[in-house]
């Protein structure tokens, strides 16, 4: 299958499905969309899903009573993660999507609609679990603006390392603190340095922020020691999602030199539990910027003239946040950042295609962190350290509190949406956190029989 689908029937803009809230034009799922995710639902073990309008289509029953027609193996929907669906390759997920788009379609030719009771869950009361096992994970730093901006308050006799127009830039994350949005991130205690030139001290983070990412997922795995070509590296991208890169700022600052980021960032890592498909996003997918003229060109294993005019997505991105007392007096979240996707400066292929140059291996729901996406102008900054300048002008809400960094109690919504005349939109639902306290941790203490 083609690394850049086409459009076709079932991303048609008149399609409509007998399921009413997919309707509205608000929802982020209409017919047009079908993510896949893992939910779990009272009695039944965790499994595959779509999402159509405000339910969770269930593959697994609507397998079992044919509605699926030899689409996919029951037993790839049956798996309490979408790694061994997304092995198939584009292929699978393609016959997949056809065979749910004619189910849930508003022409209702198979009659489905007769087994809704069977085959639909109200998404409210749905448990959503991690769509993949995540057995590596990998953050890029493919957002130039934020990596002039965040590289000048980090690093600023630095702020943009030397190789970053060559390459991308990316450091192996923790795979096993990922969790699904709705989790709670407890605020880490780490060493930092609480002044210049002084002694490091060790407590909780005094500098906690939010990282507003995409998630790639690695569908059809590579074999070690053999590289992937640019051309072929769409076909290796399962879908996309949201992604939270929680992050320590004050800890990073004092831990990253030389070796790059590390405790600051293994605290933990929110996914979006909706995988949305390549096949899903066709309509909006559009070109890579113009790199400026006195940038220099990627080398030939990172350069496709078509993966330059087809190789990201218009993506409209934004973070809101609610306080403790926000949710204490009722009031809703405040959107604090905007940004998009099209703005980063490498595209999802390259950053695969760099990954394996080595002769990595990829394996199946593999997850890629795009790295913080933040927009050339001040309202589209992807992290509290750009959006406060690293805490000096702090963002005011409209109760009257301020943030420099995350308080305890705050919660954190990531969202996405695409949208373009002549097509329907689609959404990626939400990615949310809340942060919780640090645990108590008490103060260093000398091992038994060591001195004092």
């Amino acid at each position: 299958m083609p690394g850049y689908p086409e459009l076709d029937h079932t991303n048609d803009p008149a399609a409509r499905s007998w399921v009413g809230t997919a309707n509205d034009g608000i929802n982020d799922f209409p017919v047009q969309n079908l993510p896949l995710g893992i939910f779990s639902a009272a009695g039944l073990p965790p499994r595959a899903g779509m999402a159509i309008g405000a339910s969770v289509l269930d593959l697994v029953a609507a397998s079992d009573l044919g509605l699926l027609g030899d689409a996919v193996p029951r037993e790839l929907l049956a798996k309490a993660g979408l790694n061994d669906l997304f092995a198939a390759g584009h292929g699978a997920g393609l016959r997949l999507r056809h065979a749910a788009f004619a189910l849930l379609e508003a022409s209702d030719t198979m009659g489905a609609q007769a087994h809704a009771g069977a085959i639909l869950h109200d998404m409210e009361t749905v448990t959503m679990h991690r769509p993949v096992h995540v057995g590596n994970y990998t953050d890029f730093y493919a957002g130039i603006h934020h990596a002039v901006r965040a590289g000048g308050l980090l690093q600023p006799e630095n702020p943009l390392p030397d190789n970053y127009k060559w390459v991308p830039i990316g450091y192996h994350g923790r795979a096993s603190t990922t969790r699904v949005s709705g989790t709670d991130v407890r605020r880490p205690a780490g060493q930092f340095q609480p002044a210049p030139g002084a002694a490091p001290e060790f407590g909780p983070c005094r500098e906690l922020d939010l990282e507003l990412e995409m998630a790639v997922y690695v569908g059809r795995p590579t074999e070690w020691g053999r590289p992937l070509g640019i051309a072929e590296a769409a076909e290796h991208v399962a879908g996309y999602g949201l992604l939270n890169d929680w992050s320590a700022r004050d800890i990073q600052r004092w831990e990253m030199k030389p070796l790059g980021p590390f405790l600051s960032k293994n605290l933990g890592t929110s996914l979006s539990p909706w995988v949305l498909s390549p096949q899903a996003l066709a309509p909006f997918r559009v070109a890579m910027a113009p790199r400026d003229p006195a940038d220099p060109q990627p080398l030939p294993y990172l350069m496709s003239a078509e993966d330059q005019a087809k190789g990201t997505f218009d993506v409209a991105l934004s973070v809101q946040i609610r306080t403790g007392r926000m949710r204490a007096a009722g009031d809703a979240p405040v959107t604090i950042i905007r940004s998009n996707m099209r703005d980063l400066y490498w595209t999802p292929q390259q950053l695969l295609a760099h990954h394996t140059c080595s002769g990595c291996e990829m394996e199946a729901g593999d997850l890629i962190g795009t790295g913080t996406i933040s927009g050339p102008r001040e309202d589209e900054l992807g992290s509290l350290l750009e959006l406060t300048m690293n805490g000096a002008r702090p963002v005011r809400l409209p109760n009257g509190e301020t943030r420099s960094f995350l308080a305890d109690g705050d919660e954190i919504t990531l969202k996405g949406r695409c949208t373009r005349e002549g097509f329907v939109p689609i959404g990626f639902g939400t990615c949310t956190g809340t942060v919780l306290p640090a645990p108590v941790a008490a103060a260093p203490r000398t091992l038994a029989g060591s001195p004092a």
